[in-house]
């Protein structure tokens, strides 16, 4: 029976088959030799095909030798050491240990790390950093104290007392909060240092709800409490290795300044000006300084204002005359229960007022800033940094925190009123000959299909016509949440007023106090103005901007109580029932054309002037407008200084005879009018030109 059951499966097996004949088996015998040979060729091809593949294949994935790990990462050991001897200080080496206990706590880490003692590891870090040379360092380029020492030899020494004013983002933020969320932030920088840059990496969201301001108060939200660092550290540097007025402060120490004859006077960028004296007093405090400063040394007070700091003290020109909101009258300072000034409190105590890169007509860095989030610094980044700006910092989050910082909203460009100062559009002062385009468009859209049009645009939508900085300024402000619109009707105006009478009545309105083209300068015949910057660096001027489909915008849903609305009842613009679904702009950044005139580089229409502020906003009102007595009834003496832009390519920020719009106050031009003025030889300085600011000056319709 088991022969039958092996059989059987035998013959299934074979059942597929068919038995063949004899002679059949005798042709495939004969033929056999012959297709096996064919068969062995085509093996050896096929696997002579495939190991040039794997070859080919290996070639292309295989990365270069940079890119491997072998090399990336001694590289960035070295990066990393390269970069402590530039930022590391000695000093800080006392810290690690009471930082390292705080970046624990922070992130609930239970470990017991045992005192090191690092004297010895602080001692040869100082050595090996003397061995390195000055101008490899970030903090250092090899001319401390040289402008100073210079001045010591002429015999010059401190002479007035000197207040310095930083501009915007210059000084120091610091958390003063105790409620939970934000306590473990406690006395820490929450701007400027690296906590800062620590925070917006690890821990952004809380960041950024403790740097926004209040939409309808302009003041902390709740639970939050931020006020400006004190003291002449709050903005000598903005963190280690990146100074802004220390070469400044190491100069003036030279020839005997020290904190009893110089002071810094910090302030929170982030208020508007009203809100400066209503919550911090800044003014107030800074009044009695200055008085102070009178008393003990027995001169007036030079003060230098950088940036925003020269608005700021438009502002405290006017303290003499400051109403208090408390009641329903004016209540001024100059009265006996307030500052008790009067109407020549400048002219007693004030010597010279230099504006170092002032933003008196505005900026159009600003306008973008409000409008979109953006700005020259953001769109002309590469990819890799553009990623990663969206990614840990997207354009609606800087446009959401911009408009909740009214102090920002004081370099909104003066416009009101008409289009005499920035151009209309056919025409701006600063417009070259050739130019094919003007800048008098502040905002401009290309005569192509958009190329947002792929993005959800309904066919038939108009297109937004070009605008000039007037019809931008009212465009800007239409797109914007109530809050925001009646933030900058309580607190700024951006006309321009020709008749004296109404000039003098703006006295008595603070909202025309940051606005040079509203208001007369003090009553002070006396006193000298020195307007300082620096020129020949390209700057954004105007934009070419791209549309996008209609969207949600969470920021625009209105906060209770917060209509567009005034005692008076009046409002800049009403906002529009879908002001929640709000057509997205943004900077054309795909648009470069460097043929043109002016030049088009990601959008951005360059002009003259600093790198930030642009030439008319810097030098007009110093060589045209406050040479009329509308403006400067008493005559006032107003120096222009140029310094060109001529930095050294291989130190980091520039040199001796940089002018860029920061780095401008560690040049040896402006230290050495400083301390001249301070030192008073402030007689030897004269005008001087290098752009064509005259010209275009001139081309304002002033009158």
């Amino acid at each position: 029976m088991s022969t039958l059951v092996k059989r059987t499966r035998t013959w299934l097996a074979n059942d597929s088959t068919e038995p063949s004949s004899d002679s059949d088996t005798r042709k495939e015998q004969d033929h056999e030799p012959q297709f096996d040979g064919v068969h062995d060729a085509q093996l050896q091809i096929e696997h002579q095909a495939k190991s040039y593949n794997a070859k080919i294949h290996k070639m292309k994935n295989e990365r270069p030798f940079f890119a491997k790990a072998r090399f990336l990462f001694p590289l960035g050991i070295l990066v990393g050491v390269l970069l402590g001897f530039i930022l590391i200080q000695p000093s800080d080496f006392q810290d690690i240990h009471a930082n390292l206990l705080l970046l624990m706590e922070e992130y609930d880490v239970s470990l017991k790390i045992p005192e090191i003692d690092l004297s010895r590891v602080e001692l040869e870090w100082k050595r090996f950093r003397s061995n390195i040379p000055e101008v490899w360092k970030l903090n250092n380029d090899g001319r401390e104290f040289q402008v100073g020492e210079a001045m010591k030899e002429r015999g010059l020494t401190a002479h007035y007392p000197i207040v310095l004013v930083p501009g915007i983002v210059s000084t120091g933020l610091e958390s003063w909060s105790t409620s939970p969320d934000y306590r473990a932030f406690f006395r820490e920088k929450l701007w400027g240092g690296f906590n800062m840059v620590s925070q917006v990496t690890f821990n952004r969201d809380k960041w950024i709800a403790a740097m926004m301001l209040d939409p309808v108060t302009g003041l902390d939200p709740p639970g939050s409490k931020i006020r400006a660092a004190e003291g002449i550290g709050a903005a000598s540097s903005f963190m280690t290795g990146y100074w802004i007025w220390s070469k400044i402060v190491e100069n003036l120490a030279v020839v005997n300044y020290d904190t009893n004859n110089l002071h810094l006077a910090p302030y929170d960028w982030r208020l508007s000006m009203w809100n400066l004296e209503e919550r911090d007093g800044y003014f107030s405090r800074l009044k009695s300084t200055i008085e102070g400063l009178k008393r003990r040394q027995g001169k007036k007070t030079v003060i230098a204002a950088h940036s925003m700091g020269s608005t700021v003290m438009l502002v405290r020109s006017r303290l003499n005359v400051v109403p208090s909101r408390r009641t329903d009258d004016f209540k001024w300072v100059e009265s006996p229960e307030h500052g008790g000034g009067g109407p020549d409190w400048v002219e007693n105590h004030i010597e010279s007022y230099i504006t170092i890169a002032g933003t008196h007509l505005g900026v159009a860095k600003a306008m973008a800033a409000f409008l979109s989030g953006e700005m020259k610094d953001t769109v002309q980044m590469n990819p890799a940094g553009t990623y990663v700006l969206e990614r840990f910092f997207s354009r609606k989050e800087r446009q959401r925190l911009f408009r909740s910082w009214a102090g920002s909203a004081s370099m909104w460009m003066k416009t009101q009123g008409g289009t005499d100062i920035w151009g209309n559009v056919s025409w701006a002062p600063d417009d070259e000959p050739d130019s094919s385009h003007t800048h008098g468009e502040l905002i401009a859209f290309r005569g192509v299909v958009e190329a947002a049009s792929t993005q959800g645009i309904t066919p038939g939508v108009k297109q937004t016509k070009n605008m000039t900085a007037d019809d931008a300024s009212t465009w800007i402000l239409e797109r914007t949440p109530s809050t925001f619109q009646k933030m900058m009707w309580t607190n700024y105006s951006f006309g321009i007023e020709r008749d004296e009478e109404i000039l003098k009545k703006n006295a008595l309105d603070p909202r025309k106090w940051t606005n040079p083209l509203e208001v007369q300068l003090p009553h002070a015949p006396s006193m000298k103005i020195f307007c300082v910057y620096g020129h020949g660096k390209e700057t954004e001027r105007s934009y070419w901007y791209a549309h996008g489909p209609n969207e949600y915008e969470e920021s625009f849903v209105e906060v209770e109580h917060s209509t567009c609305t005034d005692p008076t009842d009046e409002c800049i613009h009403t906002p529009r029932p879908d002001i929640s679904f709000a057509r997205t702009s943004w900077i054309d950044a795909d648009y470069t054309n460097e043929t043109t005139t002016p030049k088009v580089r990601n959008g951005v229409k360059m002009g003259e002037g600093d790198g930030t502020v642009s030439l008319l906003s810097l030098g007009a009102m110093c060589v045209e407008g406050w040479k009329r007595l509308r403006w400067n009834p008493a005559g006032i003496n107003v120096t222009t200084v140029e310094f060109p832009h001529q930095p050294v390519p291989n130190i980091p920020r520039g040199g001796a005879n940089t002018s860029d719009h920061v780095d401008i106050l560690g040049s040896t031009g402006l230290n050495e009018l400083i301390l001249k003025i301070a030192t008073g030889v402030g007689h030897e300085i004269e005008n001087q030109f290098v752009s064509r600011i005259q010209e275009f000056a001139r081309r304002v319709r002033w009158d």
